[in-house]
C-alpha cells in the first residue's frame, strides 16, 4: 500500500511537534522582549515628556498586537498534540507537567488578557498612570509565562522532586524541586535574554532600514540607538548564561554535551572542534578544524579537564541524531558572535559620533534582523534533539511516550499543519513586514486615535434636532 513507505507514526509524530513548536517559538521570543520594549518606551514618554517616545510606543504597539495574536494562536494548536500524537506522555507525566502548565495560565495568560486590551486601546481613554501600569503588567505577564513554561521543560531535562506511583506515573512529592530544578535558573535567564536579543536585533535592523533612506528620521534614530545599547549589553550577558548552562549540561546530560562537541572519545585535554562531519555509522568527527586543549578550558576550565565522548556511553542512550546537535549548537553560537560583534562595533561606532552615518553598519544590522529568531530556534533545537531518545531525561523514553495512532492519520494532519501555517501564518509576517516598511514619523496613529468600533449590541441613532420630535 501507499501508506507503507511513509515513516513510522513515532517519526511523524515527532516532526509534527517539532514542526509546530518551531513555529510557534518564533513569536513568544519576539513578544516578550517587544513587551518590555515598550514599557520602556512608554515610560521614557511619561519621564521626558518627548513625542518621539510616544510615537514610537505606538509604532510597536502595533507589531506586538499581530506577533501576539499570531504567538497565542499557534500555542494553542501546539498544545492539543499532547493529548492526540503523544497521550502515553501526558498520562504518565500530567501530574507534573499539568499544574505547571495550568499556573502559567492562571498567573500570566490571566494577566496578559485581562491587560492586554488597556494596553492597546486604552492611552487617551485611561488615565496615563493606569494605562502605563496595564502596559507593565503585559510585560510582566510574559516574562511569567516563559518562566512556568521553561520550569515544565526543565523539568523534562533535568527531573527532580518526584517519586513513581503503582501504574509508572509521575507524582509530585516536592514542589519546591520540581519548578526549581537542576537545569532551570540558567536555562530561564538564556532564554529571556534570547528574547530581548531578538527583539532588539528585529528593532535594530527596523532602525537602519529607515536611516538608509532618511538619515534626519529622529524616531528611526532613537530606535536604532537603542536596540544597539541592548546589544552591547545583552550579548555578552548572553554569552555567560550560555557557559553556565553548558556547564549544568555537562553535569547532568554528558551525552548531550559530547553531541555538542562532536566528541566520540573521551579526552583529556579536549580540543575545541570548530567544524567538521560527524559520521554515526562510523562513530567518529571526520574532516575537523579544531583549536588543541580548548574544549577543556572552555568546559571544566581547566586545560587537562577530562570530556566524555559519546562512545563512553550504550547506544540506545545517545542522542538519536548527532549532525543535527552538532550543528545546530555551531549555528546558534555563530549567531551570538555575530550580535556580540554588532554590539561592540556600536560602541566603537557610537564614540566616533558615526553610529547613524555609516552605511556599511546600517546595511549589517538589516542583515542581522532574523539573527535572534535563528539562534534562539537553533539553540531550541539543539536542546530538544540532545535530550532523545527520552521525553522525561532517563527514565522515559520517546518511543514509549507516543499516542498508538497510525502514520497515515499522522501524515494527514502534519501536510494540513503545514498548508495552513504557510498560509495563515505566511500572511500574518508578510502584514508584519508591511508594518516594518512604514517609517515612524511624527504624530504616529495608534489605536486610541481611532473611532471605537461597535461590532455588537445596541448602536445608538443619529441624533435628531428637538424640533423634528413628535409628541
Amino acid at each position: 500500500m501507499p501508506w507503507d513507505a511513509l515513516p513510522s507514526a513515532l517519526d511523524l509524530a515527532r516532526f509534527q511537534f517539532a514542526f509546530t513548536v518551531t513555529f510557534h517559538f518564533l513569536f513568544p521570543a519576539f513578544t516578550i522582549g517587544l513587551a518590555s520594549y515598550l514599557a520602556v518606551l512608554e515610560g521614557l514618554w511619561l519621564w521626558t515628556g518627548r513625542a518621539a517616545y510616544l510615537d514610537l510606543f505606538r509604532y510597536w504597539l502595533k507589531v506586538f498586537a499581530v506577533n501576539f495574536a499570531m504567538g497565542v494562536v499557534s500555542g494553542i494548536v501546539m498544545s492539543y498534540q499532547f493529548g492526540t500524537n503523544w497521550s502515553v506522555f501526558s498520562d504518565r507525566a500530567g501530574p507534573i507537567l499539568g499544574p505547571l502548565l495550568g499556573y502559567e495560565v492562571l498567573t500570566a495568560f490571566f494577566l496578559e488578557a485581562g491587560f492586554l486590551g488597556v494596553m492597546l486601546f486604552g492611552l487617551g481613554r485611561v488615565g496615563r498612570g493606569l494605562h502605563f501600569a496595564a502596559t507593565c503588567l503585559v510585560a510582566i505577564g510574559t516574562l511569567i509565562s516563559g518562566f512556568w513554561i521553561l520550569s515544565a521543560n526543565s523539568w523534562m531535562q533535568t527531573p527532580a522532586g518526584h517519586g513513581l506511583d503503582a501504574e509508572g506515573r509521575f507524582i509530585p512529592l516536592d514542589w519546591w524541586a520540581i519548578v526549581f530544578n537542576p537545569s532551570f535558573p540558567f536555562r530561564y535567564l538564556h532564554t529571556i535574554t534570547g528574547a530581548y536579543l531578538t527583539t532588539a536585533m528585529i528593532v535594530g535592523a527596523v532602525g537602519a532600514f529607515h536611516l538608509l533612506r532618511n538619515r534626519a528620521n529622529e524616531r528611526a534614530r532613537i530606535m536604532f540607538s537603542m536596540a544597539m545599547w541592548m546589544a552591547a549589553a545583552v550579548a555578552p550577558a548572553q554569552l555567560f548564561f550560555g557557559d553556565m548552562q553548558g556547564l549544568w549540561a555537562l553535569e547532568h546530560q554528558p551525552q548531550k554535551v559530547a553531541a555538542m562537541e562532536g566528541h566520540w572519545e573521551t579526552h583529556r585535554g579536549a580540543p575545541l572542534i570548530l567544524f567538521g562531519i560527524p559520521d554515526m555509522a562510523r562513530e567518529e568527527t571526520r574532516l575537523t578544524i579544531e583549536i588543541p586543549r580548548l574544549g577543556s578550558l572552555i568546559l571544566r576550565h581547566d586545560w587537562d579537564g577530562e570530556i566524555l565522548g559519546l562512545k563512553a556511553f550504550p547506544k540506545e542512550d545517545r542522542p538519536t541524531n548527532v549532525p543535527l546537535v552538532f550543528w545546530s549548537f555551531r549555528i546558534m553560537v555563530g549567531m551570538g558572535l555575530l550580535m556580540i560583534g554588532l554590539g561592540f562595533a556600536s560602541l566603537w561606532l557610537r564614540l566616533r559620533r558615526r553610529l547613524y552615518e555609516t552605511p556599511w553598519f546600517l546595511r549589517w544590522a538589516v542583515a542581522m534582523g532574523p539573527s535572534g529568531l535563528i539562534a534562539v530556534t537553533f539553540g531550541w533545537i539543539t536542546t530538544e534533539a540532545g535530550r532523545q531518545p527520552f521525553t522525561v531525561y532517563g527514565l522515559m523514553r520517546t518511543a514509549e511516550s507516543v499516542s498508538p495512532i497510525a502514520a497515515p492519520a499522522l501524515a494527514a494532519s502534519l501536510a494540513a499543519f503545514v498548508a495552513v501555517y504557510f498560509c495563515v501564518f505566511g500572511a500574518g509576517i508578510w502584514y508584519l513586514f508591511r508594518l516594518f516598511a512604514h517609517a515612524p514619523e511624527a504624530e504616529e496613529r495608534g489605536a486610541e486615535t481611532e473611532p471605537p468600533i461597535r461590532t455588537a449590541g445596541i448602536t445608538p441613532a443619529p441624533q435628531v434636532p428637538a424640533a423634528q420630535v413628535q409628541p
